[in-house]
C-alpha cells in the first residue's frame, strides 16, 4: 500500500500535525481534517439508520475528537469514516460510508485497509464496531462476532437525535 505523510503545521497542543494519505489515480484517502466536507458528511449521516437526525454541531464535535478519514475522487468527498480511540489500547470504528454512486468500486475496502494500517492505530488490544449490514466487509479485515457478548454492556438512547 502506498502511503504518504504530509506536514500540516502544528496543532493547538504544539505538536506537529501530519496528515496520512493514500492515493491511486483520482482517489485520495486522507486523515487531514481540513479536507473534510461537513455538508456531505452531515447530509449522509443525518439520514443514516445509525445516526438519523444527528445535529451538525454534535457531528462536528465527534469529528474533532476522532481520527477522521475522508475518501475523495477528483477532490470531491465521496466517503468517510472515523475512529474513536485512545491511540494506545482501543479503537471504535464508526460512521463508515461511501456515497451510493461510488459504491461497488472497492472504495470501502480500501478505506478500511487504510484505517487499519494507520500508524497511530497499530498495536491496539481491541477494535470494536457496530453494523447492521456490512459484516462481510469487516470480516475481511479480521473483525468477528463478539466472542462472549456477556462481557459487553451498553447504554443505547434510540431517537436521541430526533428529540424522541
Amino acid at each position: 500500500m502506498s502511503n504518504t505523510e504530509v506536514a500540516r503545521g502544528t496543532g493547538a497542543n504544539g505538536r506537529r500535525c501530519v496528515a496520512h494519505e493514500w492515493r491511486k489515480e483520482a482517489i485520495l484517502i486522507s486523515d487531514d481534517r481540513s479536507l473534510l466536507d461537513l455538508d456531505v458528511i452531515h447530509g449522509f449521516l443525518a439520514g443514516s439508520y445509525w445516526s438519523e437526525g444527528i445535529p451538525r454541531e454534535l457531528l462536528e464535535r465527534a469529528i474533532e475528537n476522532s481520527i477522521s478519514f475522508g475518501v475523495y475522487e477528483s477532490g470531491r468527498q465521496v466517503g468517510f469514516a472515523r475512529v474513536v480511540t485512545d491511540r494506545a489500547t482501543f479503537a471504535y470504528l464508526a460512521d463508515v460510508f461511501v456515497l451510493e454512486p461510488y459504491r461497488g468500486r472497492g472504495l470501502s475496502k480500501r478505506l478500511i485497509q487504510v484505517i487499519t494500517f494507520h500508524p497511530e492505530l497499530q498495536g491496539l488490544h481491541r477494535w470494536h464496531l457496530v453494523t447492521r449490514d456490512a459484516h462481510g466487509l469487516y470480516r475481511r479485515f479480521g473483525f468477528c462476532d463478539l466472542r462472549d457478548a456477556s462481557w459487553h454492556m451498553e447504554i443505547v438512547a434510540p431517537g436521541i437525535y430526533k428529540g424522541s
